[in-house]
């Protein structure tokens, strides 16, 4: 059995920076390795509506579907051109003061990223 490592980052919505609460809803995994860099993500509507009635559930899904793309290397239509998986990743780890952020990256084993990035989806995010 190979085992790579991977780097992982849950992905928050934070509906007011200020007060900085958030709400896990997605989370993005890497390994140079096993050429894998995919998103996965879980919006809970009213776990985000009880911090904030008004946040914008299209904005979120919208930004979470902006990161799997990034992940799967589309170009264009406001999206960075990075050439390869681990810039790509670096992109999304990137702090920033947007409604969905990033956490720590965080690493380990794995002999299956795919099944990893469900694992820690259920585990963290649902």
């Amino acid at each position: 059995m190979t085992l790579y490592p991977y780097q992982y980052v849950v992905l928050r919505a934070v509906p007011r920076i200020e007060r900085e609460e958030f709400v896990n809803v997605g989370v993005v995994l890497y390994s140079q390795q096993a050429d894998f860099l995919r998103s996965a993500q879980a919006v809970d509507v009213e776990r985000l509506r009880a911090l904030s009635p008004d946040i914008d559930i299209d904005a979120v899904c919208a930004s979470l579907t902006r990161i799997e793309e990034v992940c799967a290397g589309l170009t264009g239509d406001g999206r960075p051109t990075l050439d390869s998986p681990g810039q790509r990743f670096g992109w999304i780890t990137a702090p920033r003061s947007t409604v969905v952020q990033p956490g720590p990256v965080h690493g380990g084993l794995t002999d299956d990223p795919q099944r990893t990035l469900d694992e820690l989806l259920d585990r963290l995010v649902r």
